[in-house]
């Protein structure tokens, strides 16, 4: 039988500001990327989104990013390892505090936006943010794209290195994210989305915009809750996946 983790992002508002209806989300999904607030979440957020996912008995993973509110930690910013290291160190520390104290603990590490997309390919900056989970808990899994620098460099760091796929992103023929500026960047159909969650279950498979057929091997899958329309879009895919014999269970 096939086991399937169905990760989303949350906490990602700010004040009154508000992105997605966490709590509903939190009722679908098997792993949440909690955001520690550098990019979005507040302690109130933050805490809430923990006490939530605890009584829900969803996993909860860190979603580190860059310190940018106002871009919503899609803006690259180019610092130096040691200060990446700091921030990310900073944020893991924040959300464990918010985790323990709600009975639960943070599980995995998910970095951001920009931050996803620099560490895929820059060696300095993936190296930072494995030193700052590294210094955080030597054990912790991160979770990430296939073949990108963050994944082989965690795994040679001794952290459990886990792959993920998009159900909601465009992907281009070299099986990387279409940018968000770009008309594919976004799927926002249910239905699509649950073929393309069931086709990737049954065989490994992801197709791209231009109908090139990727083989994508992963662990879990992952809606942003940011991507209109993504409450729908979480319970398609978690319909379909367990309509298809789908165990749903996070990896940790």
């Amino acid at each position: 039988m096939t086991v399937l983790d169905l990760n989303c992002d949350v906490a990602e508002g700010f004040g009154a500001w508000r992105i997605a209806d966490d709590d509903a989300l939190l009722e679908v999904v098997s792993s949440a990327n909690i955001a520690c607030g550098f990019h979005a979440g507040d302690p109130a957020t933050m805490r809430r989104a923990c006490a939530t996912a605890v009584a829900q008995g969803v996993a909860i993973g860190a979603h580190v990013g860059y310190r940018d509110l106002a871009g919503f930690g899609r803006r690259h910013l180019d610092l130096t390892p040691t200060e990446l290291t700091d921030d990310v160190l900073y944020q893991l520390g924040a959300l464990r505090a918010f985790a323990e104290a709600e009975g639960g603990r943070v599980g995995y590490v998910k970095p951001h936006g920009a931050l996803y997309g620099a560490i895929g390919s820059d060696e300095a900056q993936a190296g930072a943010v494995v030193e700052a989970v590294r210094q955080f808990d030597d054990t912790l899994p991160v979770l990430g794209m296939p073949g990108s620098r963050w994944l082989a460099l965690a795994a040679a760091a001794g952290l459990p290195a886990v792959h993920e796929a998009f159900l909601d992103r465009g992907y281009t023929p070299q099986g990387r994210l279409v940018s968000r500026r770009s008309p594919d960047a976004l799927l926002s159909d249910p239905e699509l989305v649950a073929r393309r969650c069931v086709r990737l279950a049954e065989a490994g498979e992801i197709v791209a915009v231009d109908g090139t057929v990727l083989a994508v091997d992963a662990r879990s899958v992952c809606v942003h809750s940011d991507t209109p329309g993504s409450l729908e879009l979480a319970r398609a895919a978690r319909a379909a996946l367990t309509g298809a014999g789908v165990t749903l269970r996070s990896f940790v």
